[in-house]
């Protein structure tokens, strides 16, 4: 079954991985989020930076 997670939510979770450092197990055992949903967060928000030099 998949859910939905808001934007804000997504990009508080990847902010925690990258900016804090927290792993990906921690951030699923906290917020009960697959790792595999927090690792295509990340790959999409690496994926937009890249091409829109804004977020950067």
């Amino acid at each position: 079954m998949n859910r939905y997670y808001e934007e804000e939510f997504k990009n508080k979770i990847v902010r925690l991985h990258l900016e804090e450092g927290r792993t990906l197990k921690s951030l699923s055992e906290e917020y009960g989020v697959s790792k595999s949903g927090i690792s295509i967060w990340i790959k999409a928000y690496r994926e937009e930076c890249s091409t829109n030099h804004e977020l950067k």
